[in-house]
Formats: C-alpha cells, structure tokens, sequence
C-alpha cells in the first residue's frame, strides 16, 4: 500500500533522526543491559558469598560448642582471609574471640577483638569488640589502655555498659568515687530494660557504699 505524502514526510523524519542519534541510543541501550547483567552479577555474588560465609560460621559456632579447638581456629581463619566483608566475619570473630578468653588464652582473644575493630562491618560490632577487648585488658591488669578503649566514641546503646565497665577498671586502679561516679551513670543509661544488668551495677555500687 502506497505511503501518502504525509506518511513519506514523517518516515524521511524518523531516518534522518535515527541516522543522528540512533547510534547513541544503540549504545546507551547496550550500556544499560551491561549495567543490569553486572548489578544482576554482583547480586548473585554477594548472595554467594554470604551463603559460604554463614556456612563457614555455622561451623564455627558449632565448634565453639563443642569445644573443638581446631575446627574452630580452621572455621575462623577461613572466614577472615576469603569472606571479610560479610558480617558473618565479624560475628565469628567475636564468637572465637570468646571462645578463646573462657580458656584463658587472651592473646588469641585480643586478636579476633582488635579485628573486629579494624574491619568489623557495622558501628555495633566494632562498639562491642572494644568493650570486650577492655574486659580482656582488665584481665590483664592495663587498666590504662582498658579507659582509652572504653573512652572511644560509641553508640548510645552501649553507653550503660561502657560506664560499668568503666567503674571495674577505675575500682580496679583503685579510683573508688571515680568508680563510684561510672556505676551511677551505668545505672543511670540502663533504663528499666536490663534488670540482671541493673541489679549487678546496683551490688557493685552497694559495695562501695552507694
């Protein structure tokens, strides 16, 4: 059927416009698909990964169980070195960590610690690896570097457990009103959540005569 005037008019438009640009939308349509292909590549990457990952902190975990040294040390170490960017390495960090500190080992636990705090994935994990690692220091009589720990900026979550742990290591210098001074600001963040917390802060400060 023959294209009237009109027709062969809008059809010379439509050439001479797809000659102009019709290599730029070629090529912004094959950028596109290469972009999808590779945020669809990466998707299935992250979700593989993580599938290893929390296969690899299962086992860990129940190593840590078991009480199964070697399986745990092997666990852990595959976590670190092929999957440190999942937050299962930051969990299984924190779990050999205290593995290793009930078996008095505290330079294995200080180490998966200090980890946590150098590549933990979130503000919470790298919070809770610096107010157990100040336990471990407390352990180990460096009250000093304990306080410098429990001095670091962290969440407001953790401020009543960072305040007590505060109080055992100025108690343990010695400092009692300064202990005195953490135990109340312990009890004071708590709120009226934590009841096991509040009533082993509340016996720390009756110790010390209120």
């Amino acid at each position: 059927m023959a294209l009237d005037l009109e027709e062969q008019e809008q059809l010379a438009e439509f050439k001479a416009w797809w000659k102009q640009y019709g290599s730029l939308i070629t090529a912004a349509i094959v950028a596109a698909c290469l972009a999808f292909a590779a945020w669809q590549g990466w998707r299935w990457y992250e979700r593989s990964q993580a599938a290893q990952a929390g296969a690899l902190y299962d086992t860990l975990a129940r190593a840590a169980v078991a009480g199964d040294a070697k399986a745990l040390r092997d666990a852990g170490g595959g976590l670190l070195e092929n999957y440190p960017r999942t937050l299962f390495a930051s969990m299984g960090a924190l779990t050999a960590a205290r593995f290793y500190f009930e078996r008095n080992d505290l330079k294995s636990a200080k180490a998966q610690l200090q980890w946590v705090i150098e590549h933990g994935r979130t503000d919470d994990f790298r919070d809770l690896a610096r107010l157990r690692l100040a336990q471990v220091l407390l352990d180990e009589k460096a009250y000093d570097e304990a306080l410098k720990l429990l001095n670091t900026p962290h969440a407001a979550a953790f401020e009543a457990q960072y305040a007590a742990m505060r109080g055992d290591t100025l108690l343990a210098k010695n400092q009692v009103a300064d202990a005195r001074a953490a135990y109340k600001l312990a009890m004071e963040k708590s709120g009226q959540q934590d009841a096991a917390f509040r009533e082993s802060v509340r016996m720390r400060l009756d110790a010390l005569g209120g």
